[in-house]
């Protein structure tokens, strides 16, 4: 089974594992504009987003920034 820890949580992914951060964003049903990327302890540009890879076992932190005052 392909597994990531998103945030902590464990999640599954019975078909595939999605290859990109772009792809993981996309199957979540996030929109990429306001999020920042952590995978391993490393944090991912947006403009990296399409083509940083993702390998089973990895620990991936999606933070949504929001704006406020």
């Amino acid at each position: 089974m392909n597994t990531l820890k998103i945030n902590g949580k464990e999640q599954s992914f019975a078909e595939s594992l999605p290859a990109t951060v772009m792809d993981l964003l996309t199957k979540l049903k996030i929109n990429d504009a306001a999020i920042v990327a952590e995978i391993d302890g490393k944090v991912v540009s947006r403009e990296h987003f399409a083509d940083t890879r993702i390998s089973p076992g990895q620990s991936i932190e999606l933070v949504r920034l929001v704006g406020g005052g």
